[in-house]
């Protein structure tokens, strides 16, 4: 069964979550392991398809009813996945998620993933220390995976509380994070010369601006790579609005046009793990059903480019 996204956002219930399930090809895989990558600093290894907590997530994160974040997170984790993104400055995403985590005992189950950026407030290491420590707090663990520098903003002062917190063992990875490719040579003379763990970086199927330079950087430097607005944010939507995922995407098992975007970035050997937002639970399965099957090969990948070169500009 061929599902549009459309059709798979009108799914909601249990039902219509397990129907999305066999649609995406993840029910006949339950006992199977997603695809995993290794963090290049240390060989852990995370599934490549994880969650992220702007957009319509950190959305609905601002209002009054939770229940879409914990099923959106449950999703993840009871789905093969474990990375989830957030920021301080994406709403109330942290926060709720935080207690979402500490409430439902999912530390154990989630890679976290925050960052830190204190422009608004001066960009002041005060601030940034007192940033740091909310998101301690707000995620309710004595350690945090991943913590980055958000959009590069003092990178100097925040480096090195981020490097003396590593030392004593309160995070275990940190890194940068740049989703302007106006920033990418500035991105790209941090991972020569920092000792970071990780990058944040934007890279869609129209979008690729980051293969050029990043994405190899990374490889040589041994950094690994969270991929940001895999979809363009919703521009990608636009363009195959209306269109069917062509049928040879089954070969790699790409069900959906999400799988069909994710599994193109998942394919680049930078890649350690795609976090698209979102804050429906049948979305995190489409979207996790891209770290299930095969991945295309690079004449494939090619392929995928020339069929979205082809489309309409949004």
């Amino acid at each position: 069964m061929m599902l549009s996204r459309r059709e798979l956002l009108g799914r909601t219930t249990a039902a219509g979550i397990a129907l999305a399930l066999q649609a995406s090809g993840l029910s006949a895989q339950v006992a199977a392991t997603p695809i995993r990558r290794q963090i290049p600093s240390t060989g852990e290894e995370l599934p490549i398809v994880g969650l992220g907590s702007s957009a319509t997530f950190s959305e609905v994160a601002d209002t009054d009813d939770h229940a879409a974040i914990r099923d959106v997170l449950t999703a993840l984790v009871e789905n093969g996945g474990k990375v989830f993104d957030t920021a301080p400055v994406y709403g109330a995403s942290e926060q709720v998620a935080g207690r979402i985590a500490r409430d439902d005992g999912l530390h154990d189950r989630l890679f976290w993933a925050t960052k830190v950026n204190v422009r608004r407030q001066g960009g002041s290491a005060e601030a940034a220390r007192a940033q740091i420590e909310s998101s301690f707090e707000n995620y309710g663990a004595t350690t945090i995976d991943l913590i980055q520098v958000h959009n590069i903003p003092d990178f100097d002062t925040q480096l090195p509380i981020l490097q003396a917190l590593k030392d004593e063992g309160r995070i275990r990875y940190i890194g940068v994070t740049t989703t302007n490719s106006g920033r990418y040579d500035d991105i790209a003379a941090i991972m020569r010369t920092a000792p970071i763990d990780f990058i944040g970086i934007d890279y869609a199927i129209d979008g690729r601006e980051a293969a050029g330079t990043v994405l190899p950087l990374a490889q040589d430097r041994g950094i690994g790579v969270l991929i940001y607005e895999p979809f363009g944010n919703t521009r990608l939507w636009r363009r195959v609005r209306g269109r069917d995922v062509p049928e040879w995407a089954r070969e790699f098992g790409a069900a959906t046009w999400a799988q069909f975007f994710i599994k193109y970035i998942a394919a680049h050997p930078a890649v350690t793990c795609v976090t698209p937002a979102t804050s429906r639970a049948v979305n995190m399965i489409d979207n996790l059903g891209a770290a299930f099957g095969a991945l295309p090969d690079e004449a494939t990948r090619r392929r995928m480019v020339e069929v979205v070169d082809a489309l309409p500009s949004a």
